[in-house]
């Protein structure tokens, strides 16, 4: 399956850069499985995803819980929590 990940504020001065296209391997179709899959990238990626921090995610704009799943062709959207003021 490929998707688009999106990278957002902190996450994306983090990671130094905003965007990617990957092919995911068989079994990632959920939010979780992906900031799993993503975490295995090493120790960045591992305190950004593995639940150590607040990281939301959205599919195609709509802000989704770490269950939702994804299609192929998909946009998915990760950033930190947002405070207003």
């Amino acid at each position: 399956m490929n998707i688009t990940i999106l990278y957002f504020a902190r996450i994306k001065e983090v990671v130094n850069y905003s965007s990617e296209d990957v092919e995911l391997p068989d079994g990632v179709e959920t939010i979780v499985a992906l900031k799993s899959w993503l975490s295995g990238r090493g120790d960045t990626w591992q305190k950004l995803f593995s639940g150590g921090g607040v990281v939301r995610a959205a599919i195609n704009h709509e802000l989704v819980d770490d269950m939702a799943t994804f299609d192929d062709g998909d946009e998915v959207a990760f950033f930190p929590p947002v405070t207003g003021g």
